[in-house]
């Protein structure tokens, strides 16, 4: 048996999808909306590029990256024009992190909060698969979560308040309870799982192309 077998979640599966997700972001959908109210693409990157860092010092004990409040509002103006280079690394680092297992004993601390090193990791990978979802659906990219992953965050999601957590959660969705895992976690983190950006001549042709593309041409 493997040590990331033994230990209480994987993180390597998220970040696979988040980094092969990177690749399919163009330039142009920088400025698109997401799922998060108000996050433009860019502002969620610079979001991923600071829990990265953060998470990744909960794991190791290190010092809180935010200090002891809460971490600045993610920005797109804040975002690094070394994104595509450095967030790929910054989540392979956080994978290898969570590996150790000492990273889920006792507590850890990150954007100012203190809880127990297993509730912040199941943390982390919730972070990692409902960003993930964001930015596939903003850019028109397809997504899949672990079934494995998806069971924990379930459980996880469900034993929170249904009203959300402000600046981590929103207000659960109503959804059937029989719908697929994927839908029935985003409807618990307070997410709609049928949303999809506004079909305006403001959005990246891109995108566009991607929802939507061209039929084939007959011979």
């Amino acid at each position: 048996m493997t040590v990331a077998a033994r230990l209480p979640l994987d993180l390597d599966p998220p970040v696979r999808q988040l980094r092969a997700l990177l690749l399919g972001v163009d330039d142009r959908e920088l400025t698109a909306p997401t799922p998060c109210p108000g996050w433009s693409v860019a502002t969620l990157l610079d979001h991923l590029m600071r829990l990265a860092e953060a998470f990744a010092e909960a794991a190791r004990k290190g010092a809180d990256a935010s200090g002891d409040g809460p971490p600045p509002a993610p920005s797109a103006a804040h975002l690094s024009p070394h994104w595509r280079s450095r967030l790929p690394v910054l989540l392979e680092e956080l994978a290898t992190a969570w590996k150790a297992p000492s990273a889920w004993l006792g507590e850890a601390r990150a954007g100012g909060i203190t809880m127990p090193a297993r509730t912040m990791g199941t943390v982390a990978v919730n972070e990692l698969v409902m960003h993930g979802w964001d930015l596939a659906r903003a850019t028109g990219q397809d997504f899949a979560a672990d079934p494995r992953v998806l069971t924990t965050l379930i459980d996880f999601l469900a034993a929170g308040p249904p009203d959300g957590t402000p600046g981590f959660l929103g207000p659960r969705v109503p959804i059937d309870p029989d719908e697929d895992p994927l839908p029935r976690a985003l409807a618990l983190a307070g997410r709609d799982p049928s949303w999809r950006p506004p079909r305006t001549r403001d959005v990246p042709s891109a995108h566009l192309r991607r929802e939507h593309p061209p039929a084939a041409r007959s011979a």
